[in-house]
């Protein structure tokens, strides 16, 4: 028996990754970009819920993604003890504390304020090296960021403390999902073509300009510059509904993006409720017949999210299952009143393909009044990740 197939076998829940797909989105994303761009692929919030060490190797053997996009320090340090050498930038702050581990560990930070770059300056310097930095500019999104007028000193540190070397300079859009209508972004980047004019003026050349997000890089050619920080469509799920209703009217943007992750997990009961009986917390449903139900053993602290409850369906046997009750911190409950013989420990498919049947992350984020970022970056990172 395979260790895969062994860890399946012991869990109550797992997600399951599908490689190929996963390699198949980046070459269609490396198709969209053309040679001439670097391919990032952000792999921040433990992959998107897919498993950052898996999904970062995975990364690495494809030989298509030129490095890796993380959030934070841990993330770097998981990625290097996973064996992966690929660049990795850093795109959330780093604590003063952890500057020298991002030297050590060759992280490229992405820094928004003089006293983290003087601070990288000086670690660099410490170990007598030259570290990369990248440069977040402020152009409408007001989250991190170096305002234009800040640039004249942000260089002069850069060339004066030395132990470092500007990479790149990139940005983020603050309305390019949720809209068909994308002035806005357009805006933001003209200005972002003003910031790279400005450090050009300063006497320093940017070897990797830096806007697209998933979104960006599949509908503004634009926006690729020299590098696009790919995202959630690499685990294809379209980054909204406006995006893909965009993309049928831009060429090349139509992009067969495939799921990357299914998520499964088990019968633990199959009871009766007669008729008149309530479900769960809060007497929220109550049965109107006899009805037969499967308990899961998930909640919402598996990141099976409570706002299911009563709305959403699983899939067993290539059926829907309604959700009956409240979704618990560890249980729930689904009506599987039509579905014949259900058997203790029959797998159940929560996100994914089960025969004719799928359950998309829009699905899930539709019942939960979210976005589909959130419904798999919440599944809790102690739920096995098994490569298949």
């Amino acid at each position: 028996m395979s260790p895969a197939r062994s860890r399946v076998e012991r869990s109550l829940t797992w997600v399951e990754i599908d490689s190929a797909a996963l390699v198949a989105n980046h070459h269609a994303f490396r198709r969209r970009l053309g040679p001439e761009v670097e391919l990032a692929h952000t792999v921040k919030a433990n992959a998107y819920g897919h498993g950052l060490e898996l999904v970062a190797r995975e990364d690495e053997a494809s030989g298509i993604v030129h490095r890796l996009a993380v959030i934070n320090v841990e993330e770097l340090l998981r990625v290097r003890k996973a064996g992966v050498r690929l660049p990795v930038l850093i795109l959330g702050y780093v604590p003063h504390a952890a500057w020298p581990d991002v030297v050590s560990a060759e992280g490229i930070p992405v820094v928004s304020s003089l006293e983290s770059l003087e601070g990288f300056s000086a670690a660099a310097r410490e170990r007598g090296r030259e570290m990369p930095v990248h440069l977040k500019v402020e152009t409408g999104t007001h989250r991190y960021g170096f305002a234009v007028d800040d640039l004249p000193a942000v260089i002069d540190v850069i060339r004066s403390r030395g132990g470092l070397r500007l990479e790149g300079v990139g940005m983020h859009f603050a309305n390019i999902e949720d809209t068909t209508d994308h002035s806005f972004a357009s805006r933001q980047m003209d200005e972002f073509d003003a910031v790279i004019d400005r450090i050009r003026e300063l006497g320093v050349e940017v070897p990797l300009p830096h806007t697209a997000c998933s979104a960006a890089a599949i509908l503004f050619p634009r926006s690729h510059y020299g590098l696009a920080r790919v995202g959630i469509s690499s685990y294809g799920i379209w980054p909204s509904k406006e995006t893909r209703v965009s993309a049928g009217h831009v060429e090349g943007a139509a992009l067969d993006l495939q799921p990357v992750l299914t998520w499964k997990t088990r019968v633990a009961q199959v009871k009766t409720v007669p008729a008149g009986g309530y479900v769960g917390y809060g007497c929220s449903w109550r049965a109107p017949a006899d009805t037969r139900l499967a308990i899961l053993p998930l909640g919402y602290a598996e990141g099976y999210d409570r706002g299911i409850s009563n709305v959403g369906h699983v899939l067993i046997g290539g059926k829907r299952a309604p959700v009956r009750g409240r979704v618990c911190m560890n249980v729930t409950m689904v009506d599987i009143t039509h579905h014949g013989d259900v058997s203790l420990e029959e797998e159940v498919v929560l996100l994914g393909r089960q025969g004719e049947e799928r359950i998309t992350a829009d699905d899930l984020a539709g019942w939960c009044g979210t976005i589909p970022y959130e419904i798999v970056a919440r599944i809790a990172e102690s739920i096995p990740r098994i490569r298949v």
